[in-house]
């Protein structure tokens, strides 16, 4: 199943699940499909890039975020994402992606996301993002807290300050 039958698949179900704050974590649920699959026989690593944006997809939806946003004409952005892959998903394995709002720094968002069997964990990225104006420009901290109407105490771990330091692109 490619990007948009799950994207569809998940429009149609959102209304349904429970609603949750911006800043709780959601579950997207998930099963490895033929599409998904390299030529080893497992989810190819690209495959999970993709269903990240759809457990982002997930939070801003059910949170009400999303609706919030695109009203604003604000669209996110990803600028920089780290994934550790530990283990292979295979075919037919069903498996849920976590996802849930790490912190900010003066200019980015950034988010966990965690690829589970039960307890176990496959896969775990940090994605860097913010959000862009359709008019032209960045959303700055404060209007999006603005919109929002509250900024939560998150800390960031500082490996994240470093890795955004460190993978600048010069010029």
């Amino acid at each position: 199943m490619n990007l948009y039958g799950r994207l569809l698949m998940l429009l149609l179900r959102w209304r349904r699940r429970a609603p949750v704050g911006l800043w709780d974590a959601v579950v997207t649920r998930f099963r490895v499909v033929p599409t998904d699959l390299d030529l080893m026989a497992h989810m190819n690593n690209g495959k999970y890039l993709t269903l990240m944006d759809l457990g982002r997809m997930d939070l801003m939806l059910r949170s009400g975020f999303w609706g919030t946003v695109r009203a604003q004409g604000w669209y996110p952005v990803v600028a920089g994402q780290t994934i550790t892959y530990r283990r292979s998903l295979r075919l037919g394995q069903r498996f849920e992606l976590h996802t849930k709002v790490l912190g900010f720094d003066e200019r980015w968002i950034f988010v966990e996301q965690t690829f589970r069997r039960g307890e176990v964990v496959h896969a775990h990225a940090v994605v860097r993002a913010r959000f862009l104006k359709e008019s032209g420009g960045s959303v700055e901290h404060d209007e999006l807290f603005a919109l929002v109407g509250d900024r939560p105490a998150l800390d960031l771990p500082a490996w994240l300050v470093d890795w955004t330091e460190s993978t600048k692109i010069p010029g």
